[in-house]
């Protein structure tokens, strides 16, 4: 559950027993400390394996026993991915934990000694004084069907990258051995363009391919739109092609070996795209969003991978931050200064809402309807991006009120329920 920091500094009283941890690809640091910031014993350095953690965990226990303390937590600086096994390791165990920014490390570490020296001792002293002020976030671990989910969607963004890499691959083949390829076939991604390749042949080879021969393979993946205008056709294009000669073996085995990862990679989006079908279903809620239109199953996925579990929120304003959506002012006096978007928080869930606000300004009547007039209201108009934000924002507290409590979307309830449209009735 998402606190606020007054709640967060409640949860440390004189009976906690902070702990500080610098985390390190293969070897951690520890120190100890009350609230007041008082330390107990020496500080460890434990490494990241499972002997390490129980080290550290006997460690704070035998300080905790021995100075009295009821309860720990232990607060570490989100450093990559290095902190998330000490993490699991610690909720299996039951003690609390939390991370606090990095930039605030970085920000407060010359509070104590006045100097700018760093060293993983001293951050870790660091880290457990902002626990000790509650400026720590309790992270979101993914579990069950959003921990899949969230792995689901890591995976597919890896398999879209290599298939975009291999789609290049093959442009930049057919540009020096084929150009004259995709005057013929103006997608070599379709069907018969890639069994026109299958037959790896450079353009002086495929013109001593009989016509029927040709036209026999390409059949086999496509009956229709195929005949002997189109062989034609391409064997004129090869017998023009000024496509390169030179190392025509290797350059076959090239082009094989890309149709292959090709064909890989679709195979297994495919099934990864069963398996997201599969995990959306058992989300309670998911159907209702998905009957929004301009909302597809990859813009839900893509969002309960970074949200999670949307029971642990309490306000749509908490996932607003999460997203680093939520506004920030710079004005000091008289002077106001422009008003932007913290960034701050996770930028996949920040460019996904936003990658979906386009279609759904296209497609649906309220957003559609909402923008026009953020964008042309006669007092403070707002300028495309920014109702694009303020839009992105929206969209938040629709899902956050769908997922949460099973709401059906209504285009024309959403505009009723804004006061202004009454006067906009075009609007809609």
């Amino acid at each position: 559950m998402h606190s606020t920091q007054n709640e967060r500094i409640n949860q440390i009283t004189s009976s906690t027993l902070i702990i500080g941890v610098d985390i390190a690809k293969f070897k951690h640091v520890a120190r100890a400390q009350d609230n007041r910031g008082v330390e107990f014993g020496k500080s460890i350095m434990f490494e990241n394996n499972r002997k390490g953690f129980e080290l550290f965990v006997s460690w704070f226990r035998k300080i905790s026993t021995e100075q009295g303390f009821q309860d720990v937590i232990v607060g570490m600086e989100p450093t990559g991915h290095y902190w998330l096994n000490l993490a699991h390791f610690l909720k299996e165990k039951q003690v609390k934990y939390g991370v606090v920014n990095p930039l605030h490390v970085k920000k407060s570490k010359e509070l104590d000694d006045n100097s700018p020296t760093k060293n993983d001792i001293k951050d870790a002293k660091v880290i457990a004084q902002l626990v000790k002020d509650g400026r720590y976030a309790v992270p979101s671990l993914p579990q069950g069907v959003y921990a899949e989910l969230r792995e689901a969607m890591k995976i597919r963004d890896h398999l879209t990258t290599d298939l975009c890499v291999v789609q290049a691959r093959v442009h930049n083949w057919l540009d020096r051995y084929f150009p004259e390829f995709l005057t013929v076939f103006k997608d070599w991604e379709c069907k018969s363009a890639i069994q026109m390749l299958s037959l790896y042949l450079l353009p002086h080879e495929l013109i001593l391919v009989p016509d029927e021969t040709l036209l026999k393979h390409l059949r086999e993946a496509a009956k229709r739109g195929l005949g002997l205008g189109r062989n034609k056709s391409l064997k004129e294009a090869a017998s023009r092609s000024v496509g390169i000669r030179d190392g025509s073996e290797l350059a076959k085995m090239e082009l094989k070996l890309l149709l292959a990862q090709y064909e890989w990679f679709h195979k297994r989006l495919e099934e990864l795209e069963t398996k997201l079908d599969e995990l959306l279903k058992q989300i309670p809620h998911v159907q209702q969003v998905l009957a929004i239109k301009g909302i597809g199953r990859d813009t839900i996925a893509g969002f309960l991978a970074e949200v999670s579990d949307i029971g642990q929120y309490r306000h749509p304003k908490q996932i607003t931050k999460l997203a680093g959506l939520n506004l920030k002012t710079n004005s000091s006096g008289t002077h106001n200064g422009q008003t932007k978007i913290t960034k701050r928080g996770r930028k996949r869930l920040r460019a996904l809402l936003f990658r979906v606000m386009m279609p759904l300004v296209a497609k649906n009547a309220a957003f559609r309807a909402l923008h026009e007039y953020y964008t042309k209201r006669p007092a403070n108009p707002l300028k495309k991006m920014q109702s694009l934000i303020a839009l992105c924002n929206k969209l938040i507290r629709v899902l956050f009120g769908i997922l949460q409590k099973g709401h059906e979307f209504s285009e024309e309830k959403m505009m009723q329920d804004i006061p202004r449209f009454v006067e906009l009735p075009q609007a809609a």
